[in-house]
C-alpha cells in the first residue's frame, strides 16, 4: 500500500479541487519597485530621448505631465504611472533605454581610453607613441613636441597647456580614425 497523504494535502476536500497558490508577496514587491524605478526613470528623460522610446499615449502623457510634478505629487503618480506600466511592454522599454544609454558610455570609455594615452605619453610610454603612428596614422613629430612640452610645463609648475593640446590632438586622432 502506498503513502497517498501527501497528495490529499494539495486537494481542497470540499471542493475536490486543488489549492490554488498564491504569489509570493515579496517578489510581487520586487516587481513593483522595478516598474516603479522604471517609470521614475522616464520621467527623468529629457523629452527629446522620452520621444525616441516606444511607448503607448496614456504612458507617454502620464510621464510627461510627471515631469511638472513635485515632491508629494510626483511620488503618488509614480505609483500611478508603476499601474499603468503594466499595459506596456516592460522588457522592449528597458531594452530601448539602455541603448539610449551607449552612446553615452562609448563617450566615457572613449574619454578614458585618451585620458590614458596622454598620461602614459607624458610619463614616457615610448611604444605607445609607436602604436600611435603606425595605428591611427599619427604624426611622430608633433606627438613627441607636445609630450616634450607638457613634462616641461609639469616640472615647472605651470598651466597644463601642451596637456591640453595633446589631449586634443589625440582625441582628433580618435575621431578620424
Amino acid at each position: 500500500m502506498t503513502d497517498n497523504s501527501h497528495q490529499l494535502e494539495d486537494i481542497n476536500p470540499h471542493t475536490g479541487e486543488p489549492y490554488k497558490i498564491r504569489p509570493n508577496k515579496t517578489q510581487l514587491k520586487r516587481d513593483m519597485k522595478v516598474l516603479h524605478d522604471l517609470g521614475r526613470e522616464l520621467v527623468d528623460l529629457a523629452q527629446n530621448k522620452l520621444e525616441e522610446i516606444t511607448l503607448s499615449e496614456r504612458m507617454y502623457d502620464a510621464v510627461v505631465s510627471g515631469k511638472k510634478m513635485k515632491k508629494a505629487a510626483l511620488q503618488r503618480h509614480f505609483r500611478f504611472i508603476s499601474s499603468i506600466m503594466h499595459e506596456e511592454d516592460v522588457d522592449t522599454i528597458q531594452l530601448e533605454l539602455k541603448q539610449l544609454a551607449l552612446p553615452q558610455q562609448k563617450e566615457v570609455e572613449d574619454f578614458h581610453q585618451l585620458e590614458s594615452w596622454r598620461d602614459q605619453l607624458i610619463n614616457g610610454d615610448n611604444d605607445l607613441i609607436e602604436q600611435l603612428v603606425t595605428e591611427i596614422d599619427a604624426d611622430r613629430q608633433q606627438i613627441r613636441q607636445l609630450v616634450r612640452n607638457a613634462s616641461k610645463e609639469a616640472q615647472q609648475n605651470k598651466p597644463p597647456k601642451s596637456s591640453r593640446l595633446l589631449f586634443q590632438y589625440l582625441k582628433e586622432l580618435q575621431e578620424n580614425h
